[in-house]
């Protein structure tokens, strides 16, 4: 299945429209209608209907294999790339926004560093395909235990740090003036739905191994400050790192004390290290 024309179908498959692919891709619309084409021979299937354009039950199928097949051969160039090019000077590090913490700052060269917040998601698949050098993950684990990270490609992670979480509510909550919270017993309460900025909700229905912890509120963005004020203004909890949750105006922290779960930090890199990756990493007491 060549890659080329693979790409060409993802592309109109996500625009819903032959025109539009064109466009973005640089071709004609005549180049975009044979591409298709010769990918359904070569497949021996209908992919698209064309009016309106839109995946058939196998274009759907292969859809769901695309995106893994095409950013592997992505980080597959990249890496090689790499391995041939000269050692950067500059480093680039992408992280979410409760995974830079004070002590990985500190690590970062005085110059030369451009860093990118991104949402979760979206953090390996950069440092697979060569967008970025480095990415700081984070999320809820046992003590010790790794992160479960989505296998986009080969890539190494590396444990930075791990530290308590809290729950932030607002200073007149009722619960606002335990010592400490079980998180089954906060189930029913009001969330607020924050993936890439807060503990997101998926992973204490999974910490929990119950349903619930429904959201009241979705914030998108990925400014802490904000999601601090909406939880402080009463619009929902949220789970922070203890450190991201300590003295935020009009909000409490309280420990998160059962179940046993921490928020733990891991470096991604893809290949071997040089240059300021390798020797951030070494301030992080990383393995390169």
């Amino acid at each position: 299945m060549d890659p080329h024309l693979l790409r060409t179908y993802v592309t109109v498959a996500r625009l819903a429209s032959f025109s539009a692919a064109a466009r973005e891709l640089g071709y004609t619309q005549s180049a975009v209608s044979q591409h298709i084409a010769a990918l359904e021979q070569d497949l021996g299937a209908a992919l698209l209907t064309r009016r309106p354009v839109a995946p058939t039950p196998a274009g759907a199928r292969l859809m769901e294999h695309a995106g893994p097949l095409l950013l592997r051969l992505d980080a597959a160039r990249a890496e090689v790339m790499r391995m041939a090019a000269a050692p950067e000077q500059g480093l680039t590090l992408a992280t979410t926004p409760t995974a830079l913490t004070r002590r990985t700052a500190e690590a970062l060269p005085p110059a030369g560093v451009t860093l990118s917040v991104l949402p979760r998601d979206e953090i390996p698949a950069a440092v697979a395909t060569g967008a970025v050098d480095l990415g700081l993950v984070d999320g809820l684990a046992a003590p010790n235990d790794p992160l479960r990270l989505p296998d986009v490609a080969p890539l190494t992670a590396r444990g930075v740090g791990q530290e308590p979480v809290a729950v932030l509510l607002p200073e007149g909550h009722p619960l606002a003036r335990r010592t400490g919270l079980r998180l089954g017993d906060l189930v029913y309460a009001r969330w607020i739905d924050a993936p890439d900025t807060g503990l997101p909700l998926a992973q204490l229905r999974a910490a929990n191994g119950t349903a619930g912890f429904r959201p009241a509120l979705r914030y998108d963005g990925t400014d802490l400050r904000t999601l601090a004020a909406l939880a402080a203004a009463g619009h929902g909890l949220t789970l922070l790192p203890r450190a991201a949750a300590a003295e935020v105006p009009g909000a409490v922290a309280v420990p998160l004390t059962a179940p046993r779960v921490v928020h733990r930090t891991e470096l991604l890199h893809a290949g071997t290290l040089r240059g300021p990756a390798a020797a951030l990493a070494a301030q992080l007491d990383v393995r390169a």
